[in-house]
């Protein structure tokens, strides 16, 4: 009998099974599709907060921005993209089980157009991500050099008998 040899893909990886041996190697144009709770993962570890507050606050966000799409407002986040709602005209169609023609209603569906700075990051990762370091060390040692102000910290009771004394 001849040697057996099947391959398995599990994620980024194809294992490839020849007789008793396993050989591993990674897919390189394999892609990986990060979904909701990996999302809250790397939320929280970013802002260093509990992973229920990250999902409390990617959930928060989502929400807003299908509750303002479905009104029919534009959600535009600068440097990332707009999320709007686009009218889909009636059109005909042929159908995938039979090839009828089938008529479809105009509907809303929404739509996303990327913003400029995602363009440029996705195009050029590691260009965009070192322009973003620099800004970040440039804003960091501007706000050394700036004096910290004391903080204005009266509510509107105590300005009113900070005004009542000084009468």
């Amino acid at each position: 009998m001849g040697c057996q040899s099947r391959t398995v893909r599990r994620g980024t990886h194809t294992a490839h099974h020849v007789g008793s041996k396993v050989r591993s190697t990674e897919v390189p144009n394999r892609r990986k599709n990060v979904n909701r709770s990996e999302l809250v993962e790397a939320v929280a570890e970013r802002l260093e907060v509990r992973r229920q507050e990250a999902a409390d606050a990617v959930e928060a966000v989502i929400e807003t921005i299908k509750a303002e799409v479905a009104k029919g407002e534009k959600v535009a986040i600068s440097g990332f993209g707009i999320f709007e709602q686009f009218q889909r005209s009636a059109r005909t169609m042929k159908s995938p089980f039979d090839g009828r023609t089938i008529k479809v209603k105009a509907k809303p569906v929404p739509k996303f157009k990327a913003g400029a700075e995602f363009k440029a990051f996705v195009e050029n990762p590691r260009a965009a991500l070192k322009k973003a370091q620099a800004s970040a060390k440039k804003a960091q040692a501007s706000a050394k050099k700036a004096p910290a102000s004391k903080p204005n910290t009266l509510t509107r009771a105590s300005a009113s008998r900070q005004k009542a004394s000084k009468a």
